[in-house]
């Protein structure tokens, strides 16, 4: 099957979105900002999405794709039960920060909750049993010590995760943030 470029112009059109909903935010920004961003004419942006909204899902759809992916590499590297751990926990929240730092991050992430609410919540979910998986494997073998099911405690470190990038308090805060909550979980699950 030939590759009549949809793809690249797809990608094109979602990389633009990203960079014009962090410029402008998103209900400043326009299906023509989108167009120009990605060097098309707005007819050609309503082939690929009738909207913004269905943007911002893919966006979501694919950003959570990548996440479960990273989460699931770092889990299965070797190492001590903090360090994997916090390598996931890096994995998954890599570039939030980058996010945060745009004066429209907040915005974005309000609206993406509200317009994807069933691709995070599935994104979310997927990231949990990631976790809790490892968790499993990892109190079979004597290495961690867990207070509740491994279910809970995997939605317990995603819960956690997602309220720190919600709480807005900025990208230097929220990565230093990020960097305690693995430590803690990570000393917490190890058998000592």
């Amino acid at each position: 099957m030939k590759d009549n470029g949809d793809g690249s112009r797809q990608q094109a059109i979602l990389n633009s979105a990203f960079q014009a909903f962090s410029t402008y935010g998103y209900r400043k920004t326009s299906m023509d900002d989108i167009a120009r961003g990605a060097g098309m004419s707005r007819p050609a942006v309503y082939l690929h999405y009738k909207n913004k909204e269905a943007i911002v899902s893919k966006l979501t759809e694919l950003y959570y794709a990548e996440k479960s992916v990273a989460v699931a590499e770092a889990l299965a590297t070797q190492g001590s039960v903090p360090e994997v751990l916090t390598r996931a926990i890096q994995a998954q929240t890599e570039g939030m920060a980058k996010i945060l730092a745009s004066p429209h991050g907040l915005e974005m992430l309000d609206n993406t909750k509200s317009l994807s609410g069933e691709i995070i919540a599935a994104g979310e979910a997927e990231l949990a049993a990631l976790y809790a998986d490892w968790l499993t494997q990892q109190e079979k073998a004597g290495r961690v010590r867990l207070l509740a099911d491994a279910a809970e405690t995997g939605r317990t470190i995603t819960a956690t995760l997602k309220g720190l990038k919600l709480i807005g308090a900025g990208a230097e805060v929220y990565e230093q943030q990020v960097a305690q909550v693995a430590a803690l979980f990570g000393a917490g699950l190890a058998v000592r």
